[in-house]
């Protein structure tokens, strides 16, 4: 066997994840409407003063931190300081409320804590099924904030949870990871663009 087998398999799989995102992109195309309004949820809330929570785990909780990074400092273009917190980043309130309350409860004590009515709270899972998730945006609705969702296969308990939900239809975790950052990337310019403006 040539040891270069699997370099030449890697090219088939480059292939093939290459046409598979290409592919789930152009049904986000077709289904744009979340998208668009989960930008329109965070103008609005951040036109009147308010801020975006976002929370997820593992590669979502990455994402989470990428987004509210973006808002912070900029996207594109120069301007205000946009609030925006990543319910992800405080290890000493993760691990004490994990050890004290359970796991379930990370995100959702923080949002109880942090969020305000008015305020937008956006859950990422490429599951649909991340019980912390469910629970931060069922303290978030309980609060008056705005959920948002963005979830892969069907969406499972965490869409069911949002008022806006963003879903990519895949169980490729991958897959659904490169089209939820492309996805969250045209949030972050249209707001951008939108509070740039006003």
């Amino acid at each position: 066997m040539s040891r270069d087998t699997p370099v030449t398999e890697g090219v088939d799989l480059l292939r093939q994840a290459v046409r598979d995102t290409i592919a789930l992109h152009e049904r986000a195309l077709v289904n744009s409407g979340p998208v668009l309004d989960a930008a329109r949820a965070i103008v609005s809330s951040m036109q009147r003063g308010g801020k975006l929570l976002l929370f997820g785990n593992g590669g979502s909780a990455s994402d989470a931190q990428h987004v509210a990074a973006e808002f912070v400092g900029r996207f594109l273009l120069d301007r205000r300081a946009l609030a925006a917190i990543a319910l992800t980043t405080d290890t000493s309130v993760l691990t004490a409320v994990g050890n004290d309350t359970g796991y379930d409860e990370v995100f959702a004590r923080q949002v109880e804590a942090l969020g305000a009515a008015g305020d937008v709270a956006m859950g990422i899972t490429t599951s649909g099924r991340s019980p912390n998730v469910v629970r931060g945006l069922q303290k978030a609705r309980d609060k008056g904030l705005r959920t948002i969702a963005f979830t892969g296969r069907d969406g499972g308990p965490v869409g069911q949870h949002a008022d806006v939900h963003v879903n990519v239809p895949s169980d490729s975790t991958p897959r659904v990871q490169e089209v939820q950052r492309t996805l969250l990337h045209v949030i972050c310019d249209i707001v951008e663009r939108a509070l740039a403006a006003s």
